[in-house]
């Protein structure tokens, strides 16, 4: 059966009449996308005794599906208005599945890495898809109410991912992780096809194809440079090189858009308050989420102890909370008096989780983290529906598809910076913590012990006792003291934006709410 034909006066006044179950299917598309790029974290174990990647391999399993998908998402996103944005979410989901079969009965980790690459090809397509196609069949009353709850399952698919990969572990081989998306993506499709409408830019404006050729090259540096900075250097020749190729197609695009009479994205967008501020905020708010992320998981796992799936379901207070709180953001707006105090409020609650963090010790109770976890998820379950729906209202109905992609590229580019910059903050506090105690290692051993808390585990198990029970424990304590310097400067990133949200943020910006929500 086809879809529901709805005309554009009801769109506009009521919205399509399956709008909900469609936000249902959206979220699930979502989730599918944004539990891959946390998933394989769980799982790297289980594939390096499977396939014996070299160490490098093992970074590039990883990363390879974050950096196509944050370099191909703007040209997604203008497919998707361009050509329809049902057929660009079917289409990707369609990839997305075929390349996950393929990955979980990958015999070798080359093929890994390209199927990787391949499934971020299939994300690309479908997450600007997910948000526009949501935007179109939403009045605009009830439009913020769906927005807040995409974004609240945005901000938890990463932990849900984490959680359902342990899972998967105790029971099925290392390829369940891809498989287990298969079924999912299948039924979404079908979904799909059944109640999801066509919506597409009504006027076919011209595909931008040197803009969309110099944002892929330059966003595609941009992250890979990111990504390589903590495993060669900042300074390392390829490092900077890939931040100058970044600067060069990434300039070349703003001058090409201006010029353009129908640009992709027009850089011109990034001087309204609300689509500037609001990309700015996001991009934050996932760099410290993303941070947390990694480093709470270390945390758990190394620290204190635990298996990778206890760990895992020791993240569930984050996601519990963004689920329960994101859809009542428009409602919170309504009563702060306004989406700058909202935000305002969410960035400084981020910031009092990290706080709370750097109270952990070696033995804190459980307790301490579930509180900085909830306060951080409050805090964005507060702030991330209202900067979505300020960068997603700033822009015409023609780009919905771009808008969206812009919000999720600051969300993909905040991510891969805040396991760069957070992870590179507690490996030197690590370093300094171990420093005395691997002085008396063989230099090749202390090498490896000085690089991480769990090459000090590796080389610790090939000691006595007498030698490896004091370097274990300095380097469980060296790990939380790193974690001070990341957390650290969470806060500080916290506190300045929210200065800079509260200081230039439209002062009468409130977003409209029914007396139902």
């Amino acid at each position: 059966m086809p879809p529901i034909a709805v005309s554009a006066d009801v769109l506009a006044t009521e919205g399509h009449p399956q709008r909900w179950r469609i936000l249902a299917v959206m979220c699930t598309s979502l989730v599918l996308v944004v539990a891959s790029v946390s998933s394989l974290n769980v799982a790297i174990p289980s594939i390096a005794a499977a396939l014996n990647p070299s160490q490098t391999e093992i970074l590039w399993i990883i990363d390879a599906y974050a950096l196509v998908f944050a370099g191909l998402l703007l040209p997604a996103g203008a497919i998707g208005d361009r050509y329809g944005r049902k057929g660009a979410l079917v289409t990707g989901l369609a990839i997305f599945a075929t390349a996950a079969v393929l990955a979980s009965m990958a015999d070798e980790p080359v093929a890994l890495i390209a199927l990787r690459g391949l499934m971020g090809v299939g994300a690309a397509l479908i997450m600007p898809a997910t948000l526009s196609i949501i935007v179109s069949v939403f009045a605009p009353h009830e439009r913020a109410k769906a927005i807040a709850t995409w974004a609240g399952f945005a901000g938890a698919g990463g932990a849900l991912g984490s959680i359902a990969s342990g899972l998967l572990l105790e029971w099925f081989w290392w390829g369940s992780v891809f498989f287990v998306n298969v079924p999912l993506a299948l039924i979404a499709m079908g979904l799909i096809l059944a109640i999801v409408p066509t919506s597409k830019d009504a006027e076919r404006r011209p595909l931008d194809v040197v803009g969309a050729g110099l944002s892929i090259v330059g966003l595609s540096a941009l992250v890979f440079g990111i990504i390589e900075g903590p495993e060669k250097g900042w300074t390392h020749g390829i490092t900077l090189g890939a931040f100058a190729v970044a600067v060069v197609f990434l300039t070349g695009f703003v001058r090409w858009e201006l010029g353009r009479e129908h640009p992709m994205l027009d850089p011109r967008f990034f001087r309204i308050p609300r689509f500037g501020l609001g990309s700015l905020t996001i991009t934050v708010s996932f760099l410290v989420m993303f941070g947390m992320f990694f480093l709470i998981t270390v945390y758990f796992q190394s620290v204190r102890g635990d298996t990778p799936l206890a760990a895992a379901v020791r993240i569930l207070p984050f996601p519990a909370t963004m689920i329960a709180v994101a859809p009542r953001s428009p409602l919170i707006v309504h009563r702060l008096g306004g989406v700058r105090n909202t935000i305002t409020l969410g960035l400084l609650l981020e910031a009092a989780g990290f706080a709370v963090f750097c109270t952990m010790g070696v033995d804190s109770p459980y307790l301490v983290a579930v509180v900085g976890m909830v306060l951080m998820a409050m805090g964005m379950a507060m702030l991330n529906p209202p900067a979505t729906n300020a960068i997603l209202s700033s822009l015409p109905m023609h780009k919905a598809g771009v808008g969206s992609a812009v919000n999720d590229t600051t969300r993909e580019v905040g991510g891969a910076l805040g396991i760069a910059l957070m992870g590179s903050l507690v490996a030197i506090g690590y370093r300094n913590g171990v420093a005395d105690v691997t002085a008396t290692l063989p230099p090749p051993a202390a090498e490896i012990a000085q690089d991480s808390i769990g090459g000090a585990f590796r080389v610790a198990s090939q000691l006595d006792a007498a030698t490896a029970g004091p370097l274990v424990d300095a380097a469980r304590q060296a790990q939380v003291d790193g974690q001070l310097y990341a957390f650290g400067a969470a806060i500080a990133i916290g506190l300045v934006t929210a200065v800079v949200v509260r200081l230039l943020w439209p002062a009468d910006d409130r977003a409209p709410v029914r007396a139902d929500a």
